[in-house]
């Protein structure tokens, strides 16, 4: 076990990626899933997490990055592939020669896209996104027609194939949103100008996971699913994973730094915002906001330790927090869980989301380069891998 994953680590349970991706596929068995591994996967690591996804039977990866689709192609990934956010002068050449599906929001997209396609003398899997009502990339409507006719035009040429017509819902976390239903029937209506175009697109997709959590109508071709591969639900108003059938991936944990007993009336970390209210034993969590660990956190942040819940006490610092013990005893060295399953009792990314004021999305996807990512497999028939990861050891 290296210096760096004795103080703290992130256990990623594949299985869980596993199982996740089979109960998500479940609940749209007419649509195709697309596993979204963009920003590493959540902080999951992107690698692992894509062949996990594969495995269990997910057709498409996401990504937002040229970078990261590149990646994955460098590392043996093969599969249908999708990447987003580009912006001028991108490498539309290499993401074109390594069969990546490029996404296209404007002229100037479709511009770099048709001339890099001939550049490589290749044929561009081009996606024509919509923008039908979240108001970041992609087309205007008032656009679309004119994107929509230039890209039949460069299929025609031979440059390029139109593979996919998208969107993404700006409130599908939100049930019963008014623009849900709006953004579905300016979907439909741009579905259908394409169409009228000539194009003849192999997927479709709108829903992301909330959507397909609670709107089967949503679904079309192509499901996107992001946080949920990761079991974290996507808001308190769609449910909680365990509803879908959802196990969180992350265990993220350190070992105690320091136990000390302190009198009544101690400081306790900058600010003196929390004082002992009497004598009492205070652990130190080798883990700060250089971490991951939000700083909002401080004085509300949950963390298992010898047993029980606590609660962060003073200011989440660079490299460390305090929790207050009260009477129990703990020993230096021992883990203090911040979030994982609930399998040893521990708190959730959610629990942490709701303490610092933010979604399970963040919580995850902040932890740090300097948390080690160690991988288990807990569907494997020998768990002393995971036994060991979970107890301090490194897989």
């Amino acid at each position: 076990m290296n210096e760096t994953a004795k103080r703290a680590r992130a256990v990623i349970d594949l299985a869980a990626v596993r199982s996740n991706v089979r109960a998500l596929r479940s609940l749209a068995p007419g649509a195709q899933l697309m596993a979204v591994v963009k920003s590493d996967a959540y902080g999951h690591g992107a690698i692992h997490c894509a062949r996990a996804a594969r495995e269990a039977g997910a057709p498409w990866l996401g990504v937002a990055l040229p970078e990261e689709a590149l990646a994955l192609r460098a590392a043996g990934d093969t599969g249908r592939l999708l990447c987003w956010l580009w912006t001028p002068g991108g490498p539309w050449g290499e993401a074109i020669e390594q069969d990546v599906d490029v996404s296209v929001s404007g002229m100037w997209a479709l511009r770099e896209a048709v001339a890099a396609a001939r550049d490589r003398d290749r044929v561009a899997r081009v996606q024509l996104k919509i923008d039908t009502g979240l108001g970041r990339n992609g087309c205007p409507p008032a656009d679309w027609t004119e994107l929509t006719a230039a890209a039949r035009a460069a299929e025609a040429e031979g440059v390029l194939a139109v593979t996919g017509v998208w969107s993404h819902f700006a409130c599908a976390d939100e049930p019963g949103h008014p623009s849900i239903a709006a953004q579905l029937a300016e979907f439909r209506r741009a579905l259908a100008v394409a169409e009228a175009a000539g194009l003849r697109p192999e997927v479709r997709h709108i829903a992301n996971t909330p959507a397909l959590l609670t709107l089967p109508e949503a679904h079309f071709d192509l499901v996107r699913t992001g946080i949920g591969i990761y079991g974290v639900s996507p808001s308190p108003e769609v449910g909680a994973p365990e509803d879908f059938g959802l196990r969180q991936a992350m265990t993220l944990q350190a070992s105690l730094a320091s136990v000390k007993r302190v009198p009544g009336g101690h400081g306790v970390s900058y600010g003196h915002h929390y004082t002992t209210p009497g004598e009492t034993t205070l652990a130190l969590v080798p883990l700060g906001y250089a971490d991951g660990i939000p700083r909002h956190a401080s004085g509300t942040g949950p963390v298992l330790v010898a047993g029980k819940w606590r609660t962060i006490v003073g200011r989440v610092a660079m490299d460390q927090f305090v929790v207050d013990l009260g009477g129990d005893h703990a020993e230096a060295g021992e883990p203090a869980v911040l979030f994982g399953p609930g399998d040893q009792g521990e708190p959730s990314a959610e629990d942490w989301a709701r303490a610092a004021g933010t979604i399970g999305y963040e919580i995850v996807t902040r932890i740090g380069k300097r948390v080690p990512r160690v991988y288990v497999d807990s569907e494997a028939p020998d768990r002393s891998a995971q036994d060991a990861a979970l107890t301090g050891g490194v897989a």
